[in-house]
């Protein structure tokens, strides 16, 4: 069968712009063979076209013209690698109306956008693919979308920026925050601002993603709480290691009786977990369902090539199934009502600095047991005029956590508010550091 072009437009040509080129150049006769297609990049839309670039297009490729994209008849699918939400949205927005396949690798364009952008790809009868917005390399909206249809999820857990993760590890072998940060910023890991990254942001917007594609039901990113690891001390490390437990970044979305819980922050994983073997700059997606039990996938979440690859593979896919209706309808679905906060119900680790005074250690027991809360484990280290305790609860509802948290920050022994982080552990918190 004779192979047939097909023409591609990009909006960006940057590092993610520039492999995806450059991948689509490499592999044709890969890709040839498995689709009969050969995709070939035509027009990419730039601020600069005079500027250097790691792989440099071929004749007339770049263009300062958003219009020489959009009016292409003969341009098939566009892969948006620009970022940002504007003007990106309103290009998209423009492409899918003029029936051309949209692939995109921006997370917070489609965590915030995502139900004008599938309107306007059902509404023309288009695709709208986005596997690079999440863990780049790593296929989870794929299997989520594809594989796991009917396998009923209700529960996502993941290590989905990379960043902080390799910060996390490094300070867990001895750096501190801040050069554990600079040494990511010079691997390329961290960008010279990397406040999205280590305030819980950039995680939030993927959560958003994968917890709208899990359940069906649209979750933006105002509908998830953050925290980063900006506030997490060595303290916190060691006493996490003394109980077999490492601290890591975890996006959850939970469903919890029909009701939906999505949120970001620090927690402590069980050494025994699958998430805390993962370590340095990778990602990781655990997945539970009725039908599959648990299934986790996990690679590496970051980087120009590993994004253009995914991208690549979103726009093979898009050819492949041109013509059929393949996910050209918007995966969600149905309106989930959001678990009431303080009602997540979830072990919890608590790190309390207080005088060091006989009784101290009792009235902050007194006050776990008023607010129902049992405690598994407790280390206490000396300070040279005080003590911290670390206290690792059994499961409890966050509202009495946080109820419990604020008594004893009353406490006249107190020194600080209280630190407080959920545990994750498949075997429970009672054997914890025992094994």
């Amino acid at each position: 069968m004779a192979s047939v072009d097909v023409s591609v437009g990009l909006l960006g040509y940057g590092t993610v712009g520039s492999a995806v080129d450059r991948l689509l150049t490499e592999n044709a006769d890969d890709i040839e063979r498995a689709t009969g297609h050969r995709l070939r990049v035509v027009k990419a839309l730039v601020r600069d076209p005079l500027k250097d670039r790691g792989f440099q297009p071929d004749g007339e490729i770049l263009t300062r013209s958003f219009e020489e994209v959009r009016d292409d008849p003969d341009i098939a699918v566009v892969a948006e690698v620009m970022g940002g939400v504007q003007p990106t949205a309103d290009y998209v927005l423009e492409l899918l109306r003029a029936g051309k396949h949209v692939v995109s690798a921006n997370k917070q364009l489609v965590a915030q956008r995502a139900s004008d952008l599938f309107a306007a790809a059902s509404s023309a009868g288009v695709q709208l693919r986005f596997e690079a917005s999440v863990c780049a390399a790593i296929p989870v909206i794929k299997v989520l979308r594809e594989s796991l249809v009917v396998s009923n999820v209700h529960r996502v857990l993941g290590i989905v920026n990379g960043t902080t993760n390799y910060i996390l590890t490094e300070m867990e072998n001895g750096s501190s925050y801040a050069d554990a940060l600079a040494e990511a910023q010079r691997l390329g890991y961290a960008e010279s601002d990397p406040t999205e990254d280590v305030d819980g942001a950039d995680a939030a917007a993927k959560m958003a993603i994968l917890a709208s594609i899990a359940f069906g039901s649209r979750v933006t990113l105002p509908d998830v709480p953050f925290e980063g690891i900006t506030e997490i001390e060595t303290s916190h490390l060691r006493a996490a290691q003394e109980m077999g437990l490492a601290v890591r970044l975890i996006g959850s979305a939970t469903l919890v009786d029909g009701a939906l819980d999505v949120r970001v922050g620090p927690s402590l994983v069980d050494r025994h977990h699958p998430l805390a073997a993962i370590e340095g700059a990778f990602n990781a997606v655990m997945l539970q369902g009725d039908g599959i039990r648990e299934i986790t996938l996990e690679g590496p979440g970051a980087g120009g090539s590993e994004t253009a690859s995914s991208v690549v593979a979103d726009m093979v896919s898009v050819i492949g199934t041109t013509g059929t209706g393949f996910l050209q309808n918007d995966p969600c679905w149905r309106r989930l009502r959001r678990l009431p906060r303080g009602e997540l119900r979830t072990p919890a680790y608590m790190r309390v600095e207080v005088d060091d005074r006989a009784g101290v250690l009792a009235r902050v027991a007194e006050c776990l047991a008023a607010h129902e809360i049992s405690v598994a484990r407790l280390i206490q280290h000396q300070l040279p005029d005080g003590a911290v305790l670390h206290v690792v609860t059994h499961e409890a509802p966050t509202g009495k956590l946080e109820s419990a948290i604020a008594e004893i920050a009353a406490m006249e022994e107190a020194r600080a508010t209280p630190s407080a982080l959920p545990v994750i552990s498949d075997r429970g918190v009672a054997g914890l550091g025992r094994s």
